[in-house]
């Protein structure tokens, strides 16, 4: 799964984008993902990432609230809010498995957030993937 870090560095930085500027064309986003990620299948991975965010948002921002106590998205950084997307997305949506998706999460707030974002990080998506199996 190391090799798809970069699938999820790029997802980030074009969620982090889309978060940012909302009427950024969905061609454009494309482009700059081939422009960065040579490897098919990496380029792959991680246009289902940003597409599946976006398609989900809605269901993964309401997940994300309904764990994060005391915190409203809009109050949350947008690095760290973009990055528990990207992993309610995955654990929520595809086969990943949760103890890849939250250390490759914690991994991506230690490298785009604050001090404490990879333990704010860690901390939600440890409890999104609770509810999710019980």
């Amino acid at each position: 799964m190391a090799r798809l870090s970069k699938s999820r560095k790029v997802a980030l930085q074009m969620l982090y984008q889309a978060d940012v500027n909302p009427e950024m064309d969905i061609h454009v986003v494309r482009e700059m993902i081939d422009e960065q990620i040579k490897d098919e299948d990496i380029r792959d991975f991680c246009w289902v990432l940003y597409t599946g965010v976006m398609e989900w948002r809605n269901q993964l921002d309401a997940q994300i609230k309904g764990v994060a106590e005391n915190w409203s998205l809009k109050r949350m950084a947008p690095t760290d809010r973009n990055i528990l997307r990207i992993g309610a997305f995955e654990l929520l949506r595809t086969d990943t498995p949760a103890s890849v998706v939250i250390d490759e999460s914690v991994e991506l707030a230690k490298l785009f957030g604050t001090a404490q974002s990879f333990q704010f990080v860690n901390g939600i998506l440890d409890k999104l993937n609770s509810n999710k199996e019980s």
